[in-house]
């Protein structure tokens, strides 16, 4: 059977929950790094839709400027492919509602519910799906040795970063972190995670030389 050539291209990884042997069940998610230009996808609807050139990108533009001040006076707005609203992030750790003032939010990006319209024509996909060719992502991160070899070439060059670590392991920043985190739980943690800047990083937990067991 010839390979398939068309349709949305995946890659299998292995993922956190497991089946009754112990092995991690897959899943499935998007491959296909190809990207897609404003400029292309104008291109495309003036050559396929008869729009002018420079008209799907005005269209935006219009919406931004017309958008931006309910979007500051906390408006959620909808629109024919779904809904916009401000995303906001809490600064420091609070307990007590009166501690808190205007100064302590900020932005944290957009939050997008997409509309019922814009899934059915997004997934409305006839071309089908295609497996990435290749080993499955991040299986290196269930071979104890692979994983041993990079933990020690870390802890050889000091304290252990998610990128670091990520590096050596050959594994996504993602998968990354969730080992190490991994490390740090249980009753016997090889690891202790500690704050930096935006990131973690990891040190290893040191014995209590009183400790003889």
């Amino acid at each position: 059977m010839p390979r398939k050539t068309d349709g949305i291209e995946f890659e299998l990884n292995p993922g956190p929950q497991k089946d009754e042997e112990g092995k991690p069940l897959l899943y499935a998610r998007l491959s296909s790094k190809k990207k897609l230009s404003f400029k292309q996808l104008d291109h495309y609807s003036v050559e396929h839709h008869h729009t002018t050139k420079g008209e799907l990108e005005g269209c935006f533009t219009k919406f931004l400027n017309a958008a931006a001040l309910w979007f500051h006076e906390g408006y959620r707005i909808e629109t024919p492919i779904g809904s916009f609203a401000p995303k906001l992030k809490l600064l420091g750790e609070h307990t007590a509602p009166k501690t808190v003032t205007g100064r302590d939010v900020k932005y944290n990006g957009v939050e997008f519910i997409p509309s019922k319209e814009f899934i059915n024509h997004v997934c409305s996909n006839e071309l089908g799906f295609r497996l990435s060719p290749g080993a499955v992502g991040n299986s290196q991160m269930h071979d104890p040795q692979v994983m041993e070899k990079a933990l020690q070439t870390c802890l050889s060059e000091g304290v252990i970063s998610v990128r670091k670590f990520g590096y050596y392991s050959q594994l996504k920043r993602d998968s990354a972190q969730a080992f190490l985190d991994s490390l740090t739980q249980g009753d016997h943690p090889r690891l202790i995670r500690r704050k930096a800047g935006r990131s973690y990083v990891y040190i290893p937990v040191t014995k209590d030389p009183t400790d003889k067991k």
